[in-house]
């Protein structure tokens, strides 16, 4: 879904680069002043924005197209190019409806909701599930090892070390590990 947000973004960006192109030439050949500005000032601010927002909006693609090509959710600087682009698209989307149409809100809303999903579909991937057990053990406690010494599992009470045993970097049931933190059950439940 991220190469179909970037082929979009893509088309978007050469057609409001364009637009603008077009009508910076329409102002430069009316030779029409607006409120006192002068028609050449006018032109080349709407072909410097056009190439600005053209630019913009292939950035913002190629964030995308980055997204879909190594299968991963996007770094900072892309977050914040395709977050900004929701943003904008949302904002033209709400003035188009007035300006252009319902069939340009509709085009806005579209990409809108592919920036979203690119967004999300990654992010989710990337997070796992939330409810897995730990590595080096199962649910049940086995291949933990209590700081006292003694083989038993977390659920028998006492602290339990998920990490390196005897400085060697390997857990107690051979795998090596990178570090360790320690576990502390809750108590158990009193029979009062």
């Amino acid at each position: 879904m991220a190469w179909v947000t970037a082929l979009v973004l893509l088309a978007e960006a050469i057609g409001v680069a364009l637009l603008n192109w077009f009508l910076g030439v329409v102002v430069d050949r009316q030779d029409m002043s607006l409120a006192g500005l002068d028609s050449d000032t006018m032109a080349v601010s709407s072909k410097i924005g056009g190439l600005v927002f053209g630019l913009y909006f292939v950035a913002c693609a190629v964030s995308a197209l980055l997204v879909g090509v190594r299968d991963r959710a996007p770094g900072l600087v892309g977050r914040v190019l395709l977050i900004s682009a929701a943003v904008v698209h949302a904002l033209l989307g709400a003035f188009t409806v007035g300006l252009v149409g319902w069939g340009a809100f509709v085009f806005m809303m579209v990409v809108l909701g592919l920036i979203v999903f690119t967004l999300l579909a990654y992010d989710r991937r990337e997070a796992g599930p939330v409810d897995a057990a730990p590595p080096g053990g199962g649910g049940d406690g086995e291949g933990l090892r209590r700081e006292d010494g003694a083989g038993q599992g977390a659920g028998q009470g006492g602290a339990v070390d998920l990490g390196k045993d005897a400085g060697d970097g390997r857990h107690g049931d051979g795998r090596h590990g990178d570090g360790g933190t320690t576990v502390v059950p809750p108590p158990a439940p009193s029979a009062s």
